[in-house]
């Protein structure tokens, strides 16, 4: 699903609360049977630079999303789990550290802001993060390890390397486990 910096984290206006004269979608009463409540949500997150632009995937970029990452347990209350950072966008997967922590979209829209200013701090004028973000709430260890996966492959499929540990611009910060 995609989220705007001002989102406030909803799905959907009306998910859970079922829309006015309308009966509740049956997907949505059947959630809570998929969906293991009594552990923190895990989430699989990509962000684009703006217009696609191919500066993420240097050095002195990958510290800063790196730092931010993990400053922000402190900052925001998410951990960090394992990421990639593309020439042009980056995969991260988080999870709330505490109750208390900010929403997903909150966590989000001020990492990105955080990191944009330092990135063109670093040198790259006009840099900025595309305004929306894509989430995906993950269900499972098998889900977990699918989206693995493909992240880790991505630099693979885009001919940027040949096997996915020769990527550089990629780790995990904290452990997350499903």
């Amino acid at each position: 699903m995609k989220h705007g910096v001002g989102a406030h984290g909803d799905a959907h206006p009306t998910e859970g609360r079922g829309a006015p004269n309308l009966p509740q979608r049956r997907h949505l009463r059947r959630l809570d049977r998929i969906v293991d409540t009594s552990r923190a949500p895990l989430f699989y997150v990509t962000t684009c630079a703006e217009h696609r632009a191919p500066v993420l995937a240097r050095p002195e970029v990958s510290r800063i999303l790196v730092e931010a990452w993990r400053d922000a347990r402190g900052l925001y209350g998410w951990l960090v789990g394992r990421y990639v950072v593309m020439p042009d966008h980056a995969h991260f997967f988080a999870a709330p550290a505490a109750g208390d922590a900010k929403s997903l979209s909150e966590f989000v829209g001020l990492w990105k802001r955080w990191t944009a200013r330092l990135i063109r701090q670093a040198g790259i004028r006009g840099f900025a993060w595309q305004r929306e973000f894509f989430d995906h709430l993950l269900r499972s260890q098998e889900s977990y390890e699918q989206k693995w996966e493909y992240v880790r492959n991505n630099a693979v499929r885009k001919r940027l390397v040949v096997r996915p540990e020769e990527w550089p611009y990629q780790g995990e910060i904290h452990v997350l486990r499903w």
